[in-house]
């Protein structure tokens, strides 16, 4: 999972490092993850990502409220 965060969101080069933050944003990191994974549509993860921030059609789906 490490790899993927680190390819897909740039984990690594965050610049949260100590207190809650930090913990906050992997949560969400991770919680995005899992909704991209889930999303059964062509791509990689990295592309379906960015897909799901460019449209807005598509950003609905992945979130299921559409």
């Amino acid at each position: 999972m490490h790899w993927l965060l680190d390819t897909a969101f740039n984990d690594d080069l965050s610049r949260y490092r100590a207190g809650s933050g930090a913990k906050n944003m992997a949560v969400v990191r991770r919680f995005a993850l899992g909704l991209i994974r889930a999303h059964k549509s062509k791509g990689s993860v990295k592309s379906r990502r960015k897909s799901a921030s460019w449209d807005t059609n598509f950003l609905l789906s992945v979130l299921q409220i559409k």
